[in-house]
């Protein structure tokens, strides 16, 4: 195979040259070669060089010059040439060794084709030549090109011995099945099926940049069902794992949750690329096992979820190494909220319930409507489209009673400040309450989200508080 009418940005033609005067190899290896393959986007360029990597990008910055930016991680062995909106890597080719109780490897200096035998899939170990006399030509030492053609992922060597060797290749298999619609082929299946165990020895943040990749692919359901039925779910994400299953007590069931939420997830990767609002799909009904109760007649509740769910977010972050910031609190608001939109789709949508909807989730409340809509999973298409439709009242109205009302990002028209000189109060619980009740009474439509209107009001609830100014 040669893809030399793939290779055409300019600064192969200087590796090229600049290979040919030193003597040696340079080659595309890894998921660049693998993407122009594919005819997919492609940002990340991997460079080998038979010797050393970092010399050979010194040397290269050297000769650009200009606006050229080399960075050197000397602890890897490799450096970052940035030209423009061009970054490179460089490495030394080079092969591996691991001992059973750590992922690091032992590196010494090796061939091409060691290079190539310790990468983690055949699709990945793909190696196209920058020199002169073989540019483009791909070497391909265990059938990587064909199994691109054939939608699969498969490792070159003995799948334990991988695995074993370097456990975060399970769930690299995992995401790249996931981001391609690829298959995991079935002796790299059982692989990792039988050494599921050995991921635990993976840091946290690791494994989490992993299942954010598998979250952001096309289809996340795939990835997750994968982590799954491998038995890597229940390891690294116990609390998901808890969702699955049905139980029946006097013939009423209800649905598996694990496989609604997995349904929610990709019903919102149709609708946006938001990491966060992703996240906030996996984890909307993340306390249904711990509030699931059953009633003889109402058959199976899980009154609260949301609640106790919101309140399991900040510690489903921590354990995940996930930022504890306003991410954190974004998909902390959303499980809280998420029911709403669902409970005025049900009934006569309200002003009342709008404002304070609008007033709850501020900026957010497309979001909120987004996950709220990929929510909705059942298989009878009459009570999806009802809902969908009853969803477009809702954002009618809540697009009317915002221009109105100006709740979305609602300040009170009338301070605790305010309230304090007018009424010669000290700060305590009587400013406390008039602030609630003038609050109360813009949201329940009582009055105006105007400053005079609101004066009036805390004027005559002071009165009936006997509070004397």
């Amino acid at each position: 195979m040669n893809i030399k009418p793939l290779l055409q940005d300019p600064i192969f033609s200087k590796i090229t040259a600049l290979a040919d005067a030193q003597g040696k190899e340079a080659y595309l290896v890894g998921g660049y070669v693998r993407d122009l393959i594919l005819r997919r986007p492609t940002k990340d360029i991997d460079v080998m060089i038979v010797g050393s990597g970092i010399e050979f990008a010194k040397s290269l910055a050297g000769e650009m010059g200009g606006k050229t930016n080399l960075v050197i991680y000397k602890n890897f062995g490799t450096a970052l040439v940035q030209s423009g909106s061009t970054a490179i890597e460089f490495v030394g080719a080079r092969k591996e060794s691991y001992d059973r109780d750590s992922r690091k490897p032992v590196v010494e200096n090796g061939t091409k084709e060691d290079d190539l035998q310790r990468r983690d899939f055949t699709i990945n170990a793909l190696a196209a030549s920058l020199n002169a006399t073989t540019f483009g030509e791909v070497t391909d030492m265990f059938g990587g090109a064909a199994d691109i053609d054939k939608k699969c992922i498969r490792v070159p060597n003995d799948p334990d011995v991988t695995f074993s060797d370097d456990p975060l290749r399970m769930m690299r298999a995992i995401r790249f099945a996931s981001q391609l619609n690829f298959r995991i082929e079935d002796g790299t299946y059982d692989g990792i099926t039988r050494n599921c165990e050995r991921i635990t020895i993976v840091s946290q943040e690791r494994i989490t940049d992993e299942l954010n990749k598998i979250l952001l692919s096309p289809k996340p359901s795939a990835g997750f069902k994968l982590l799954f039925n491998t038995g890597i779910l229940s390891l690294i994400f116990p609390n998901l794992v808890k969702l699955e299953g049905v139980e029946t007590r006097n013939g009423k069931g209800h649905k598996d949750n694990f496989y609604h939420t997995l349904q929610v997830v990709d019903n919102i990767s149709t609708k946006t690329n938001d990491l966060w609002l992703r996240w906030a799909a996996v984890l909307h009904d993340i306390a249904k096992p711990a509030t699931k109760r059953f009633n003889n007649k109402s058959g199976w509740t899980f009154h609260g979820h949301e609640l106790k769910g919101s309140k399991m977010v900040p510690g489903i972050f921590r354990e995940l190494r996930l930022p504890l910031n306003e991410k954190m609190k974004f998909v902390q608001k959303m499980v809280l909220l998420h029911l709403r939109p669902i409970a005025l789709a049900k009934e006569e949508v309200t002003d009342s319930g709008v404002r304070r909807l609008l007033f709850d989730c501020g900026e957010d409340v497309e979001s909120l409507m987004i996950l709220c809509e990929a929510d909705i999973t059942s298989k009878n298409e009459y009570k999806v489209k009802k809902f969908l439709k009853n969803f477009e009242n809702v954002r009618r109205k809540l697009k009317d009673v915002e221009s109105r009302d100006k709740i979305r990002n609602w300040q009170p028209p009338v301070t605790g400040e305010m309230i304090m000189q007018t009424l010669n109060l000290r700060p305590g619980r009587e400013v406390g309450i008039l602030k609630v009740a003038i609050r109360e009474a813009i949201l329940n439509g009582e009055i105006e989200n105007d400053k005079d209107q609101a004066v009036k009001f805390m004027l005559s609830k002071a009165k009936e508080l006997g509070i004397k100014s």
